[in-house]
């Protein structure tokens, strides 16, 4: 399969570039030499330290420059767009967290509604090649039929956060269509990796396998998750810059993918892989399902596989390895 390289000339916004995968999304752009402007609020959520060593590894790179902005500030994002020609937005910002979205619902709808729209407003305005954006598996909810496709059914979220989601495929679409904005949706399936967000269960076991403190494994271990390392991630994200169908489309120029492994692993062969990598078993307290979670998630990626040659490469035990050793050398 022939692809496109990403075109170095054009000028990316990341947004959410302290953030995991953004840092990440940023960092391999950079590295093809391309000229980034990464954007973030720095909240928080979970630790602002980790956050600004993200931007430090995005800081050395000559084509990055960072601004401090919250994508609800309407004003400060269309200052950026007066300021800067920027050709692909890139939007991985969001309040993230299934769980926190029942303690605090205000900050999904100031981040992931209001901010998405003010983006949406500024590619109208201001018109850009191409809008991708992070969507969610959440978005499935408690679908039964797997793998998850993208046409499937996604009409009954679990949680405010899949909710959000879910508007922000609609508004895009709604965009696209009106505008003619080819607009991406990137549906992620439980990524992992260094420099991973906290609040995640394979980094707080990890946490607290470390530190002698036992996990909370809820419906007792019995749950399924499509983990996806993070350079695997990447390597589907970047491609559709230039190669997604949406830039061809005659009608609304928008499509959905699935970015995700492809194979389910239990919660307990995760765990077991967590324990290898530590060198110490997991200490478990069982609980039954949480609000807001799901019992499995499963994506089907032949959209993916046919359009850009998608194929997830990272075995689970070589991806946790590679966390657990990150995770070592940068708080130990």
């Amino acid at each position: 399969m022939q692809l496109k390289p990403v075109d170095k000339k054009k000028t990316f916004l990341v947004t959410g570039a302290a953030g995991f995968i953004g840092m990440h999304v940023a960092k391999s752009l950079l590295e093809l030499g391309c000229t980034v402007i990464g954007l973030d609020n720095i909240n928080d959520y979970y630790e602002v330290s980790l956050k600004y060593a993200r931007l430090d590894i995005l800081k050395k790179y000559d084509g990055f420059t960072f601004y401090k902005i919250d994508l609800a500030d309407q004003r400060a994002l269309e200052a950026l767009f007066r300021e800067h020609r920027i050709d692909v937005v890139i939007n991985l910002a969001a309040q993230a967290g299934v769980r926190y979205s029942i303690e605090n619902p205000k900050a999904y709808i100031d981040s992931n509604i209001v901010g998405f729209f003010n983006l949406l407003e500024c590619c109208r305005r201001y018109p850009v090649y191409h809008l991708l954006y992070a969507s969610s598996s959440s978005v499935y909810g408690n679908n039964e039929k797997v793998p998850f496709a993208t046409e499937d059914f996604v009409d009954h979220p679990v949680s405010l956060y899949a909710a959000t989601k879910k508007s922000n495929e609609l508004m895009a679409y709604t965009y696209s269509h009106l505008y003619r904005i080819p607009a991406t949706g990137l549906r992620f399936f439980t990524v992992y990796g260094p420099y991973g967000r906290p609040d995640m269960a394979y980094f707080s076991f990890t946490r607290a396998i470390l530190e002698d403190r036992p996990i909370k494994v809820f419906n007792y271990g019995d749950m399924y998750r499509d983990f996806t390392y993070i350079d695997d991630i990447v390597s589907g994200v970047l491609p559709l810059i230039e190669n997604s169908p949406v830039l061809g489309m005659r009608d609304a120029p928008y499509k959905l993918y699935n970015i995700g492994n492809n194979r389910p692993e239990k919660l307990l062969d995760f765990i077991a892989a967590i324990e290898d990598a530590v060198g110490k078993k997991a200490v478990k307290e069982f609980y039954p399902m949480q609000p807001g979670d799901v019992y499995r998630t499963y994506a089907d990626v032949t959209d993916l596989v046919h359009d850009v040659g998608f194929k997830p490469d990272t075995p689970i035990d070589e991806g946790i390895r590679r966390f657990v050793e990150w995770y070592k050398g940068f708080y130990l």
